[in-house]
């Protein structure tokens, strides 16, 4: 037998058997009365009170950073810094050059108190 006659036995009973097994369809995707099952209904992850709120924090930074630069948003992601997480968001400056700028959510100034009198 030669090179190709020895591929062409091996490879064409292979692409016959994966054509017949792709026009069989997916196995058990319906029972015997056409029916299909129920889907599985799926669990939403738990989600921690530190994790909530670095999601919080980021999305701030986020709408900060958005707002400061009037920039667009590439990627933003918390990266560990000097003991602690800060915000990395990188975006695209109006000028067409991509900046990176480190947010610290810890060291952000609170917003001023409400006075009375603005109702």
């Amino acid at each position: 037998m030669t090179c190709k006659s020895v591929a062409v036995a091996f490879v064409l009973p292979l692409a016959l058997g994966l054509a017949a097994n792709a026009w069989a369809g997916p196995r058990g995707g319906q029972g015997g009365n056409g029916h299909r099952p129920a889907p599985q209904q799926q669990a939403t992850p738990f989600v921690g009170p530190e994790r909530g709120k670095g999601r919080d924090e980021l999305s701030d930074s986020v709408r900060r950073v958005e707002r400061d630069t009037r920039g667009r948003v590439l990627s933003a992601e918390r990266v560990p810094y000097d003991g602690r997480d800060v915000n990395r968001i990188k975006v695209v400056d109006q000028s067409g050059r991509v900046r990176v700028i480190m947010d610290d959510p810890d060291k952000q100034p609170s917003p001023p108190p409400a006075r009375d009198d603005d109702n």
